[in-house]
């Protein structure tokens, strides 16, 4: 926890798991290394996570969203 970036971020990912082909690029393409899967179903660590965008925005099925952050 000693590099934590997320607290400065103004938006998030919300990986909705609805419509996702398991393509992987959200993982392979997230300039953090912070996107993970588990058991097919996709998430951020947060706490890592600085709200670039590049996951919802390269998702082939629209199925990441950004939604604002609340503090």
């Amino acid at each position: 926890m000693a590099n934590r970036t997320g607290s400065w971020r103004t938006e998030k990912p919300l990986f909705l798991n609805q419509k996702c082909t398991d393509c992987k690029l959200c993982i392979i393409l997230c300039p953090d290394g912070v996107v993970f899967s588990v058991n097919k179903v996709y998430q951020a660590n947060l706490d890592y996570c600085k709200g670039c965008g590049i996951c919802a925005e390269e998702c082939p099925v629209k199925d990441i969203v950004m939604v604002r952050e609340v503090k």
